[in-house]
């Protein structure tokens, strides 16, 4: 099956795009200011929508493209799925999480590196010192998605 992309509005965050090989994910961009999408998308557009507006929505069941990653990367992809809901963990309990203590800087170059930003919800990660960066769309944008899932810290 070929990849399709999608373009999602999810309402005061702007445009995001999901590409999809049959139901697996391989790719997310989280939404941004841009013009709208052009065509109503699968059932998962409008649960990313749902997310995006303060629902309890959950991805847990979504079927990821891990393929091309290394054995560690799936593993840190596994433990960062059970980090709950408007929870957080450090770049090093994450590493532990994964089952290598120690490896707190592979961790953070996995978050950096996540092409599947809310699936693999690498917001919830933060520094040892404080909330630690968001790539290109900065921390504000992390602190507002730790918000919108309840995050106290």
């Amino acid at each position: 099956m070929a990849v399709k992309p999608f373009r999602y509005e999810a309402e005061g965050w702007g445009v995001g795009e999901l590409w999809l090989d049959g139901d697996r994910v391989v790719w997310h961009e989280a939404p941004r200011p841009g013009p709208g999408p052009s065509a109503p998308g699968p059932e998962l557009t409008g649960r990313l929508r749902a997310y995006f507006a303060c629902e309890p929505v959950f991805f847990d069941d979504v079927e990821l493209d891990l393929e091309r990653l290394p054995q560690f990367g799936r593993e840190l992809a596994a433990a960062l799925r059970r980090v709950p809901r408007g929870e957080t963990v450090t770049y090093g309990e994450l590493a532990a999480l994964a089952g290598r203590p120690g490896a707190a800087r592979a961790a953070g170059t996995f978050c950096a590196n996540n092409h599947l930003p809310i699936f693999l919800p690498c917001h919830r990660v933060v520094a040892a010192g404080g909330i630690g960066s968001y790539g290109e769309l900065g921390v504000a944008y992390k602190r507002r998605l730790l918000a919108l899932e309840g995050w106290r810290g």
